[in-house]
This record gives C-alpha cells, sequence and structure tokens, in this order.
C-alpha cells in the first residue's frame, strides 16, 4: 500500500547490480540509491578500513563505480566533492584528518578505471583529471570535448603550443606576470597574439560557463596561426625586462584559455 515512487525506489535501492547493470529511475531511487553508496564509501574510510591493493571486503570499489554511474548516466550536475564531505559529517565517528582527500582520491581512481573500461585513452584522462572537475557530469562533458578536438587537424600544434609555453612558465621563479601592457608589445606576432586572446577570451569563457566545451576548443582552433606565428618569429625570453615580462604575461593568459577546459599539454597525440 505504499505510493508507487516509494515501492520502486525501495525495489531499486541496490540498482546497479552489476557493471552495466539497470539504474534506479527516478530522483527518490536515485537519491537512495546515491546516499546509500556515499554513507557506505564515508563510513568505512572514516574507520580507516579503505582498499588496500586487491582486497576491498566491503565492495568499496563497486560502490563508487555506481554513484559514478547514476550521476553520470542520470544526468544529475551534482558536486561529488560535497556529497562526499557531506556524507563524512554524517559518520558517528570523526574521520582522520585528510580522509575527505583519500575518499576523493580514490573516486578518481575509481573513474579512471571506469573510463578506461570504456575505451578512453589515458592521456584524455589525464587532461581533464588535471583538473579535478567536481561534478562528474562535467568531467564526462569536457572529456568528449576532448575526444572530438583530438579529430580537428588544429589539434597537433594547439597540444604543442600549450606544451611549450607550459614549460616556459614553469621555469619561472615565482608566478608569472598577469598583466599584459600593450603599450610595450613590440613584434607585429605578439601583438596579433594579444590581439587574438582579447578577441576570444569573452566567448571561450562564455561557452565554457555554458558547459560547451566543443565551442570553447572550436574558438581557440581559430587562432592556431596566430599562436604558430608567435611561437615562430618571438623570442619570449628576451633581454629586455619589461618586454620579457610582457611575454610572460601574453603566455600565461594563452594559458589559462586552454586550462578552461583541459590541460591539452597531457596529450599525446
Amino acid at each position: 500500500g505504499e505510493p508507487e515512487p516509494l515501492a520502486e525506489a525501495l525495489g531499486q535501492h541496490y540498482w546497479p547490480r552489476h557493471a552495466g547493470a539497470a539504474l534506479p529511475e527516478g530522483p527518490l531511487a536515485q537519491a537512495l540509491a546515491l546516499a546509500d553508496r556515499l554513507d557506505t564509501l564515508a563510513g568505512i574510510f572514516a574507520i580507516g578500513k579503505r582498499p588496500s591493493g586487491d582486497k576491498d571486503p566491503y565492495a568499496l570499489r563497486r560502490s563508487a563505480i555506481g554513484v559514478l554511474r547514476i550521476i553520470v548516466e542520470g544526468g544529475l550536475a551534482l558536486d561529488l566533492d560535497a556529497l562526499l564531505a557531506q556524507a563524512l559529517a554524517a559518520q558517528p565517528v570523526s574521520p582522520a584528518e585528510g580522509t575527505l582527500a583519500a575518499l576523493a582520491d580514490f573516486m578518481l581512481e575509481r573513474q579512471r578505471s571506469w573510463y578506461q573500461e570504456r575505451g578512453v585513452r589515458h592521456d584524455v584522462f589525464a587532461a581533464i583529471a588535471a583538473l579535478r572537475p567536481a561534478r562528474p557530469l562535467e568531467f564526462e562533458k569536457r572529456l568528449h570535448a576532448v575526444q572530438d578536438f583530438l579529430e580537428r587537424s588544429e589539434c597537433e600544434a594547439l597540444t604543442a603550443a600549450h606544451k611549450r609555453s607550459g614549460n616556459i612558465l614553469r621555469k619561472l621563479d615565482g608566478a608569472a606576470p598577469q598583466a599584459v601592457r600593450p603599450g610595450k608589445l613590440v613584434e607585429p606576432a605578439e601583438t596579433a597574439l594579444y590581439e587574438a586572446i582579447e578577441n576570444i577570451t569573452r566567448e571561450v569563457q562564455d561557452s565554457v560557463a555554458q558547459g560547451d566545451y566543443e565551442r570553447a576548443l572550436a574558438t581557440m582552433a581559430g587562432v592556431r596561426q596566430t599562436i604558430d606565428r608567435f611561437f615562430d618569429e618571438v623570442m619570449v625570453m628576451a633581454d629586455d625586462e619589461d618586454v620579457r615580462h610582457n611575454r610572460l604575461a601574453l603566455l600565461a593568459q594563452l594559458q589559462a584559455l586552454f586550462m578552461s577546459v583541459a590541460d591539452l599539454s597531457q596529450l599525446q597525440g
């Protein structure tokens, strides 16, 4: 005599029962299935019984995959980090320091395994994982965008540019300069890159905000020749300090655009 949604949620409590099995349907069933798995994951981690090696007596790996499948395949825009924090806070014991980070890392590793089983390239996964998106559904969208980007002719050149600029910036002592001073732009190629970045930044940011990562990458692909020209014609580490700082700031802005979608430097061609 219970309401149908409640009866169905109870019946689907343990869905998916195995890999590839049906997922719980409807908000109530999804919430119940997620809450139970998250509570189990948080509780076992809170008492320090996390899986090690091949040993997983509480089937936490299966629970983690279930959480990811329900969120992603169910199209749920949920923040997994926030859910894990809530689940840990609800435990009757006080978890040790670092438990939340360890649980988040565990979920990321399960995500890696799940995508590998689906045939996703390890470097494509790494390009998204470097940003640590908190929402698995957003992770999925970014991943599809990068997979599509691999088919574009501009992919190899932009990936190389991302790696090159990243290598230059990593060698600096401290943070890179952030503000570009247009009056200190000397070479036509650096002026062209500055103008290109100014022209596409808002469009890229808007696309990312809307979750349209394909459009964001396509916009960046449109300035591939300008980026190539900059690296061909401009010496970033110029002797003049002002000029050098300006060019480093330009590279920092370019890196920020790339990293708004994925760490393309992780891609291996």
